[in-house]
């Protein structure tokens, strides 16, 4: 009975021992659990309050305004429209062949287009949109309305696009838009902070360069959604803020009076302000339309434009690469009489060609010019003349000069289709070729011919500069809003009045513009000046027939004709014409120019690809634009005044 005691109590002291530990262990458990709910509950409640949020809340982006871009005048280059959108949701839909069969008697929707949508579809979230079409007509947006009761899951939206001119006279300088591609995404940060659904970005030309700002920022929608995802209710919209609006320097009118004179041909027109270096006009040939790839090009379409031997989608002005011809004859001349090579008075004899080493050098001239002297040899663009200038003068020399008056370099920052062109000179054959500069090359650099090559741009600012007395002008498209400063426009009207600077020198200050001089004798650009009157308006010069007799009209200009391929001595001696040639080995045709002559403002450039001859083809199409761009000149001079009035 002893030990049945003790074996009691000894085995009621190991439960309450066990008793004991379980409930310290229950103690603390409990204690951690009350622990971990304080720091969940009280500690971490902003931190878990803010997830649940987010997952109880959804923002959708949604595309802003794309920025207004126009003309000196306020007309839209580039404007918004407002368009017709189909959107469906495809949970909302119960058969998607139903749905596509009645859509298509509905709008217009083929199989492929169905194919792809089903795909899209099955890629992505069954609650998120899928865009049908982004650009419905009036009709079927309105029958889309009559049957929106009958056909669950569609949704019609006003919504809107970018338009530009139906004539495409600025397409190559505007660009286009289309919708955000995988390499922009990578390429862009800035597209990836406001890429939404549906965005469309600039591609080319000025779309392009404006992007960042032009685009604008997104606005959004909050939505509340349930446990899977969809959507339940709107909590908050709030609209994107729209781009930037933009205003250029181009003239509308000139830019479609251009586009329709190089209409049928391959080429460039380009018209720049000798003083503020705007760029009134630059138009390219042949044009397209912006509009086909606002929503999408179709393959046709952009093979058509692909095949096309004349190339529609390059930029010709900036990035067609020409040889300048006769017109860098104003170059080489001035170029030489500025170190001091030659006088004005130099003549030379002229036979039809010289030789060098064995090889013959022609002028365009069979028979040659006779004596000329340096004024009638920029007059009659005298090849043989200026095979000796080139010659004397050496092209190191030359390369200086010509890389002043802005050939070789990039002439705008607005575009990153800009293409340099090419100044040769020894150094730079070393370096590219590897092989040493020979004497001849220098002869062919001299008529504009050999290595050389220039976009019609370039061309354009080397006369502007010329024909402001010789100083540097910085071209620009985009209107920026900086103010013309009273010192520039005392300088500009007295330029204009008495055709010289006032300012040849000194130093200003306080914000009032530098005139850079790109001379060391003024002397010698007044003789270009007057040489290229002789060459225009005298009997003999290369453009007497493209002449106005009304002195409001009167103008001074070079022509030019760049080699394409080299004409055989067999051609010479069959006197083959050049237009009996095939297309692709007829000559460019270059004419560069400024007007008005005694109150000069204006320069021009026109290049024909094949075009043959420069006096024959590219200096009647300049006479018939300088007419438009003078009787222009009055309101454009009214728009100055009116904004120069605004900032004071």
């Amino acid at each position: 009975m002893a030990n049945f005691g003790q074996s009691t109590e000894s085995k009621s002291r190991i439960i309450n021992r066990r008793m004991f530990m379980l409930s310290s262990v229950k103690l603390l458990v409990f204690g951690g659990i009350l622990g971990r709910l304080f720091y969940l509950q009280i500690s971490e409640n902003i931190k878990y309050t803010s997830l649940s949020e987010k997952n109880r809340l959804r923002e959708w982006k949604l595309p802003s305004q794309r920025g207004v871009i126009k003309d000196y005048f306020g007309v839209n280059l580039a404007g918004n429209t407002q368009v017709y959108q189909l959107h469906l949701i495809p949970e909302n839909i119960y058969s998607n062949t139903e749905l596509f069969f009645r859509l298509k008697k509905i709008i217009d929707l083929n199989e492929n287009q169905i194919r792809k949508l089903t795909k899209k579809m099955n890629s992505q979230k069954p609650w998120e949109p899928v865009i049908v079409s982004d650009n419905l007509s009036w009709a079927e947006f309105s029958r889309l309305n009559l049957f929106l009761h009958e056909i669950p899951g569609i949704k019609p939206i006003v919504s809107v696009a970018r338009k530009y001119p139906d004539d495409g006279s600025s397409s190559h300088v505007i660009g286009y838009v289309s919708a955000v591609s995988e390499s922009d995404l990578n390429n862009y940060e800035f597209i990836q902070e406001v890429n939404v659904p549906g965005l469309k970005i600039g591609k080319t030309g000025l779309e392009k360069f404006l992007n960042k700002s032009i685009i604008g920022a997104p606005g959004y929608q909050r939505y509340e959604v349930n446990a899977f995802g969809k959507k339940i209710k709107e909590v908050k919209y709030v609209d994107g803020k729209p781009g930037k609006n933009y205003r250029t320097t181009l003239d509308y009118e000139i830019q479609k009076y251009a586009s329709n004179l190089l209409k049928e041909k391959g080429g460039s027109i380009c018209v720049m302000d000798i003083f503020t270096g705007d760029v009134v006009a630059m138009v390219s040939s042949p044009t397209f339309n912006q509009n086909l790839f606002v929503h999408g090009i179709n393959s046709k379409d952009w093979k058509d434009l692909l095949d096309n031997t004349r190339k529609p989608l390059i930029n010709k002005s900036i990035s067609g690469l020409y040889p300048p011809g006769s017109t860098i004859k104003t170059i080489v001349a001035l170029s030489a009489l500025e170190n001091q090579v030659i006088s004005p008075k130099l003549t030379l004899q002229c036979t039809g060609l010289t030789e060098l080493y064995g090889e013959k050098y022609h002028c365009w001239k069979h028979k040659g010019h006779g004596y000329v002297n340096l004024r009638s040899a920029i007059k009659e663009s005298c090849d043989v003349y200026f095979y000796e200038v080139a010659r004397r003068l050496g092209v190191d020399r030359l390369y200086e000069t010509a890389k002043k008056f802005g050939l070789g370099s990039n002439v705008l920052e607005n575009f990153v289709e800009e293409k340099n062109g090419l100044l040769p000179n020894t150094k730079w054959k070393i370096k590219t070729i590897g092989k040493g500069w020979v004497l001849g090359e220098t002869l062919l650099t001299g008529i504009g011919q050999g290595f050389v090559q220039c976009t019609p741009l370039q061309i354009c600012l080397m006369t502007a500069q010329i024909a402001n007395g010789g100083y540097k002008i910085n071209p620009r498209i985009i209107d920026d809003g900086k103010p013309l400063t009273p010192l520039f426009n005392a300088w500009r009207e007295k330029f204009s009045d008495e055709k010289e600077s006032i300012f040849s020198e000194g130093n200003y200050s306080d914000g009032k513009v530098y005139l850079e001089k790109l001379f060391r004798n003024q002397e010698n650009v007044k003789f270009i000046q007057d040489a290229l009157f002789g060459a225009t308006n005298e009997p003999r010069g290369t453009s007497y027939r493209s002449r106005f007799t009304k002195s409001k009209y009167i103008y001074a200009g070079k022509t030019g004709t760049s080699q394409i391929k080299k004409f055989t001595e067999e051609q010479r001696e069959l006197k083959v014409k050049y237009k009996d040639l095939v297309y692709e080995d007829r000559d460019h045709a270059l004419f560069a120019a400024f007007a008005p002559y005694k109150k000069p403002r204006y320069a021009i450039s026109v290049v024909i690809e094949h075009g043959g001859s420069g006096s024959g083809v590219a200096a009647p199409i300049a006479k018939k634009l300088i007419k438009k761009i003078i009787d222009r000149h009055q309101e454009r001079i009214l728009v100055q005044k009116e904004d120069i009035y605004q900032e004071t």
